[in-house]
């Protein structure tokens, strides 16, 4: 056999080949299916209504606030817990000040009105009291475990378009001693409420 006839007939077989092969990647029956996938974040939005809870003027030792607050979960989440981080600032009249005018504010806190009858006055509700100057150094963890504990994680905490009225007191304590100091004095009191999400869960 030629050389030429050797060189077509390798052609042919090496064609006859890859045409096997080629067949053979489409040989098999195949179906395809798309799946259109969507996942959508809740939302976490608690506020507090009024923004300013208490604005007053002219105290002196001895005098007591009452106020009331909401704290408002407006988001598509439950909130589990609220931590509440304090700050202030004094601001000294006279620049004679010794003391902390924190240290003479004391915060009582009483239980969520959503779950007594009896009217936020009794100092029998109070459920938990400490002053600005120690409730600006506690961790949020723990004032949450102290105060919002009993007002929102008894019932499962602060459900998605839920609400809680909620009481606290101020007091000017006074402590049977000179007080002059803090006379003119102002306090700028800052309270941050944060919301946290409930737990996982299967869905």
């Amino acid at each position: 056999m030629s050389l030429k006839k050797k060189l077509g007939l390798g052609v042919a077989s090496a064609a006859l080949g890859l045409a096997l092969v080629g067949g053979g990647t489409y040989a098999y029956f195949n179906d395809t299916e798309v799946t259109n996938n969507t996942f959508a974040a809740g939302t976490l939005d608690l506020s507090v209504d009024p923004t300013t809870i208490i604005e007053v003027d002219n105290i002196k030792p001895g005098d007591w606030m009452n106020r009331s607050f909401e704290l408002i979960n407006d988001g598509s989440l439950d909130i589990s817990k609220v931590l509440l981080d304090t700050d202030y600032t004094v601001t000294d009249a006279d620049g004679n000040n010794v003391e902390d005018f924190g240290d003479h504010i004391r915060v009582n806190f009483f239980w969520n009105a959503d779950k007594t009858t009896l009217g936020p006055v009794s100092p029998d509700q109070i459920v938990f009291f400490t002053t600005l100057s120690e409730l600006k150094d506690m961790s949020p963890d723990t004032v949450a475990n102290n105060v919002f504990v009993p007002w929102i994680e008894e019932r499962g905490g602060l459900e998605a378009g839920d609400s809680d009225t909620l009481y606290v007191q101020f007091e000017f304590v006074d402590n049977g001693e000179d007080q002059n100091e803090f006379q003119g004095d102002s306090l700028e009191l800052t309270w941050k409420f944060t919301g946290e999400q409930t737990a996982g869960e299967s869905k």
